[in-house]
């Protein structure tokens, strides 16, 4: 296991998932500015859609290609990325056309934003696969590139339909899916493969077992999110529900670092247990741990400069209440981090059903949690019973861990004891 190449390798994960979030905050910047309250409103709820369709197309294009085929052969790896580039590119196909007729049938400012996200879809699906292809080839610098030239496309246009007064809503959908399709484009080059669309069946019947379940595990990540923000609206109000979204962008740096990490920990969990699958459990611990000591760190700062006017710059009034939410913020973000380890080293090791397992657990006391939070303190309430969910979830996901391990990794072999005649 060489340390510095995964080290350089992480380091590409986390410098594309910059640019990557980046480019997202800019994005819905310049439409926050150009579509005003109402506008940005529907913007919202279409980009909250397309988050939900790259769900499913992970679960069944990529996560299946990180899991199988990362660092194989370049033949077999060229097979493999042209059936999930495929599948990536029927599900956004089919989520097109449905966003297409919703927009059809939904009025106003609504309609017109999935209308128009309809167009973008199949290209959004397959730039994002080309990504994790990159990855599961240990070349991270090929995802950089290509998402260099989705934000670079994506912010010319937008900046260009606001200097020109053509920054309504279907503008800025079409300029951000149709950027992502020339993205997607260029990747065909990047990566010498086409999208297979003929090739999706075998695909998903060889993969049947692991698509499934990462479909399933995918899609309660996102929506256990979703339903923890609508607990807390509901239990304590809109206030709380904006105090823990303040919290959450106040620890938006380290949370890229943490998805640019999780982009490529899979990959190369899946090396490790190739050249030296005794290692994959020290592997996992020192991934987890470091992470949650970087967690830790950065809590810290937020807990310490806040005070002295950066918390007023960032936030103006709203950092008052985000900032008591901080410190069971940081907490659960740590404890996320140890269980991110153990999830790497069940992903690598194709224990799906494990791993779905405690994806649905964890998402589970994830509601419950911020639920249960919210009804007793409010958004500090929240934020500490989901800090509490996330610690009984490390325990679940590294019980997983250790069972995959068990079933997976052969034990070797005592010598036998040599016979005295």
């Amino acid at each position: 296991m060489n340390v510095h190449q995964i080290v350089r390798r992480l380091g590409w994960g986390v410098a594309d998932q910059s640019v990557s979030s980046l480019s997202n905050v800019l994005v819905s910047l310049v439409c926050a500015h150009a579509l005003g309250v109402h506008g940005f409103g529907a913007f919202s709820i279409a980009f909250v859609s397309y988050a939900v369709v790259l769900n499913a197309s992970r679960g069944l294009s990529t996560d299946p290609l990180v899991v199988r085929y990362s660092g194989c052969a370049q033949p077999i790896w060229r097979r493999a990325v042209a059936s999930a580039a495929g599948t990536a590119l029927l599900v956004g196909t089919v989520a097109g056309v449905l966003s297409i007729i919703a927009g059809i049938l939904l009025p106003g400012h609504v309609g017109t934003a999935f209308l128009a996200l309809g167009f973008g879809l199949p290209g959004l699906m397959v730039q994002d696969s080309w990504r994790f292809a990159f990855f599961a080839a240990g070349r991270g610098q090929g995802a950089l590139i290509l998402d260099l030239i989705w934000t670079v496309l994506a912010i010319a246009g937008l900046v260009a339909a606001v200097l020109t007064d053509h920054d309504g809503i279907a503008a800025c959908m079409l300029i951000f899916g149709g950027t992502a399709t020339i993205a997607a484009i260029c990747g065909v080059f990047l990566t010498g493969v086409r999208p297979m669309i003929d090739q999706v069946p075998s695909w998903l019947r060889e993969h049947r077992h692991l698509g499934s379940r990462y479909l399933v595990e995918n899609l309660a990540v996102g929506l256990s999110r979703q339903l923890r923000i609508v607990a807390v609206g509901a239990a304590a109000g809109l206030a709380a529900a904006g105090s823990l979204r303040a919290a959450e962008i106040l620890m938006g740096p380290f949370l890229v670092v943490l998805m640019g990490i999780a982009q490529v920990a899979v990959p190369e969990a899946s090396q490790v247990l190739t050249s030296a699958p005794h290692r994959l459990f020290r592997f996992c611990l020192l991934l987890g741990g470091v992470q949650a000591a970087v967690a830790a760190a950065w809590g810290a700062l937020m807990l310490i400069i806040l005070p002295l006017g950066v918390g007023q710059l960032l936030l103006d009034d709203v950092w008052h209440g985000a900032y008591p939410v901080v410190l069971p913020s940081t907490v659960g973000v740590m404890l996320g981090c140890l269980s991110s380890g153990a999830t790497s080293g069940v992903r690598a090791l194709g224990a799906a059903p494990r791993s779905l397992f405690a994806q649905l657990t964890s998402s589970t006391l994830y509601v419950v949690g911020g639920g249960v939070g919210a009804f007793l303190g409010g958004a500090v309430g929240s934020a500490w019973g989901w800090a509490i969910g996330a610690g009984i979830g490390v325990v679940v996901w590294w019980i997983q861990l250790h069972r995959a391990a068990a079933e997976h990794i052969p034990t070797p072999k005592s010598p036998r004891p040599l016979e005295v005649v």
